[in-house]
């Protein structure tokens, strides 16, 4: 899709999508799919929470497939072709993360808000669902717990 042409027909298109150790960016994830054709961007950042069912979480470390750089861009290639979103943008950290860490980030522009919002939840949901992606939680107790996806 061409940002600089307004007779462009917007084409959904996945701009970025992966799986890795950096820190994320949740306003570089709203850039990369801002677009001349999108009168809505939708961000979702999943973030690491001091407690999970009552208990208090002290640490927190995400694992992945090596297959799971590759299927996060499959899951946002379909939920932006089913969607017709103009464009998408996802990623996924893992490694040791600490309270307040952003985990997952989740951007979608479209022409119209309910399509945006409808296309970011899909797009969280299906990240939860299908990614690869293993959750080692730390209790304040000293126990702890894997968790089968984010």
């Amino acid at each position: 899709m061409s940002a600089d042409r307004a007779d462009a027909v917007p084409v959904a298109r996945v701009v970025h999508a992966g799986v890795g150790e950096s820190v994320l960016d949740v306003a570089a994830h709203e850039r990369a799919v801002a677009s001349a054709h999108a009168g809505a961007v939708v961000t979702f950042a999943g973030v690491v929470r001091d407690h999970d069912g009552g208990r208090p979480v002290a640490a927190l470390t995400y694992e992945a497939h090596p297959d799971a750089d590759r299927i996060i861009g499959e899951i946002a290639a379909r939920v932006a072709a089913r969607s017709g979103a103009v464009r998408v943008a996802v990623s996924h950290r893992v490694g040791d993360l600490v309270i307040g860490d952003v985990a997952l980030v989740a951007a979608v522009s479209s022409a119209h808000r309910a399509q945006a919002f409808a296309a970011c939840g899909d797009l969280v949901e299906e990240v939860k669902a299908s990614l690869p992606v293993w959750k080692r939680q730390v209790f304040a107790d000293g126990t702890h717990e894997w968790v089968g996806a984010l």
